[in-house]
């Protein structure tokens, strides 16, 4: 398997330079490559400005955008990309043009170079007849824009080697994205029913049935985004929806170009969008049921060539998409019978046979196991959500924990997850939904259940460990610590944000915690939500060891070896000195001006409070439901849940 550290980027257009700004902030070297000088000089500028306005926001400091900026080296000649251990093709969707560069990539570089085609529809196969070596040759289809957009496809070809893909595979993890794998087919998984879409829009304009902005509204409003199709069109150009559409004519009429979307690419005019007009229910009605029946007619028939997992469908869309709902949840939230008839329905419009819907298409797989020796791997896999927790993954959750503790061969269970968060939080939408329905209940109940399945972790036979990949918050912290050992990558963020939004850690945050730093480090944590960075966590013992994102990928493949905790050590003075405050917080009497109590003030009474009493009583975990009914039923509680992210002033009430 090959570490890849150095990329070359063949086309510095609005693809391949924000892929270039991209990987280099994630501490790639890359080599931005176009024969053409002036593609490349304005593909150059297009990563200063975007780098420019990072620092403006604050995002990046000046020092950080000139280090990324010399990890790119612009070029315009193909041998320098010869010892590059990938290229990625990002030039223009033709197919001639793409044949025509791998064939002479392929007499450049060296005969274990990874190369990779961005292609958006075409054949991987069908492109990989053009590589030496086809076996190096794989797909991975990068979403608008690279720079921001997680959403990576990876498309094996029938050639691929088990060896690239898994290279490739794990580079996209290092890279900051969140890959799903898909057979290859025209248009792979997202393209495959988002064009179609796009093109259903342009039909229904072309009817006379609405204008574009009707069309557009009706569409925002339905599936949940911000643009409607006719807007995204004008953002990603025209041209590239029609020749997107033109490659997947192939699967039949459906699929066949609108004439009036051809026309508008030939023109090479956006479209001309007004300001909104009022759209009547019956025409509200007929572009709804148009635009959610291609939708689902067309991921239908993705779920039954099993071009892809259901999961990761819904997950393309979502992530490449921001889409609010995948079309699995949308179709989840209907009756099967409902579903099936707008399939029917969309079908007869075109003269097409309809297809239909099975119940196995609509399982969402939140959480993914494997088994590789004697290891066990419980992965979470809800990345466009950050994982966070709700009954549905808590079930699942339980489900493998009951397999691997009972499979024998099994010794070992390692607990982490998929994309930018190990785990987030519990689903905050949960919460407020029975908090504003007065059934308070619920959550109790909720989190009774939880205690339930994190005790089946606490007291597990089998050696279990938490390997935290990013992002780990409340929830998500709380988990971790019923682990035997915590591992986490560099980049990790902890904390115990509760106090901040109304409530307190609720699923043995204040208990388990303690068992780890003590009482005075753990109401430091919970009464000022502290943001933890990895090393500060393993300098209060918070977790046993920082690990390299290519121990992780070890660990991934069943290597375990360098999982051991390392011996512990005294905690540095900043901490003790910490302690010493702690030590003379009175949260009755917050009147100091130091700033350890002007952060606290900032936090719910209230939950500090509660969380207070259950630390210094210290009765274990499920201790904390107690004062649950009393802390959901605050007015601080739904004002926080509300407003995450705003600076709220709490009542204490």
């Amino acid at each position: 398997m090959k570490n890849i550290k150095s990329v070359g980027i063949i086309g510095a257009g609005t693809m391949g330079s924000a892929l270039a700004q991209k990987l280099a902030q994630e501490n790639f070297q890359i080599i931005l490559c176009d024969k053409a000088i002036d593609a490349l000089e304005r593909g150059v500028n297009k990563i200063e400005l975007s780098l420019q306005e990072a620092v403006n926001k604050k995002v990046l400091d000046l020092n950080k955008k000139e280090k990324i900026k010399k990890r790119i080296i612009p070029s315009t000649h193909f041998e320098d990309l010869k010892n590059v251990d990938l290229i990625i093709e990002a030039v223009f969707e033709n197919f001639e043009v793409k044949t025509k560069l791998f064939k002479e990539i392929s007499s450049v570089v060296n005969p274990d170079t990874i190369i990779a085609t961005n292609t958006s529809s075409f054949s991987v196969t069908e492109l990989s007849q053009y590589v030496s070596n086809p076996e190096r040759f794989i797909g991975l289809h990068y979403f608008y824009h690279a720079a921001k957009n997680r959403l990576v496809e990876i498309i094996p070809g029938n050639w691929t080697s088990q060896e690239v893909f898994k290279s490739v595979y794990y580079f996209s993890l290092k890279s900051g994205k969140d890959p799903i794998v898909t057979q290859d087919t025209y248009g792979f998984v997202v393209n495959r029913f988002f064009v179609p879409w796009l093109n259903e829009s342009v039909r229904i304009y072309e009817e006379g049935i609405a204008t574009p902005e009707q069309i557009d509204a009706v569409a925002m409003k339905c599936f949940g985004i911000s643009m409607g199709p006719f807007a995204l069109m004008n953002a990603t150009g025209v041209s590239v929806a029609y020749h997107a559409e033109k490659t997947l004519e192939a699967f039949g009429v459906i699929y066949r170009v609108a004439n009036l979307l051809k026309k508008q690419a030939e023109s090479k005019q956006d479209w001309e969008i007004e300001i909104f007009e009022d759209v009547d229910k019956r025409t509200e009605e007929i572009i709804s049921k148009r635009l959610l029946g291609v939708v689902f007619f067309v991921v239908t028939q993705i779920l039954h060539e099993k071009v892809c997992s259901p999961t990761d469908l819904n997950k393309g869309a979502k992530i490449g998409l921001k889409w609010k709902k995948g079309p699995v949840e949308m179709m989840k939230r209907m009756s099967l019978d409902k579903v099936n008839n707008m399939i029917k329905d969309y079908a007869l419009l075109y003269k097409e046979p309809p297809i239909t819907i099975e119940p196995s298409y609509l399982k969402l797989e939140w959480i993914t196991s494997k088994i590789i020796g004697s290891v066990g791997y419980i992965i979470f896999n809800r990345p466009e959500e950050l994982n966070a927790l709700n009954e549905e993954v808590f079930k699942q959750l339980e489900n493998c924990l009951i397999f691997f503790n009972l499979h024998k061969a099994i010794d070992t269970i390692i607990l982490t997850a998929t994309g930018k968060a190990f785990i987030a939080g519990a689903d905050i939408k949960f919460f407020i939904q029975n908090i504003e329905n007065n059934q308070i209940d619920k959550i109790v109940e909720f989190t009774r259940y939880a205690h339930s399945i994190l005790h089946q972790v606490d007291s597990s036979p089998k050696r279990i460990i938490a390997v935290l990949n990013g992002l780990t918050l409340g929830g998500g912290l709380e988990l971790a610590l019923c682990a035997d050992e915590i591992y986490a990558l560099p980049n990790v963020v902890m904390a115990f944000p509760e106090t901040g939004i109304g409530i307190y850690p609720g699923l043995g945050g204040t208990q388990r915690t303690q068992k780890r730093i003590g009482k005075k480090l753990t109401k430091y944590l919970i009464f000022t939500g502290k943001h933890l960075r990895t090393e500060e966590a393993s300098e209060i013992h918070l977790i046993d060891k920082v690990i390299s994102f290519d121990e992780y990928i070890r660990i991934l493949e069943g290597d375990i070896s360098n999982l051991y905790p390392l011996p512990i050590v005294p905690i540095p003075e900043k901490w003790k000195e910490i302690e010493r405050k702690m030590q003379n917080i009175n949260i009755d009497n917050l009147n100091s001006d130091t700033e350890m109590e002007k952060i606290i003030r900032k936090k719910a009474p209230l939950a500090v409070k509660y969380a207070d009493l259950l630390i210094n009583d210290g009765k274990g975990p499920e201790s904390e439901i107690t004062y649950l009914k009393n802390i959901f039923s605050s007015e601080d509680a739904l004002n926080g849940l509300k407003n995450i992210g705003k600076n709220i002033e709490y009542k204490g009430r």
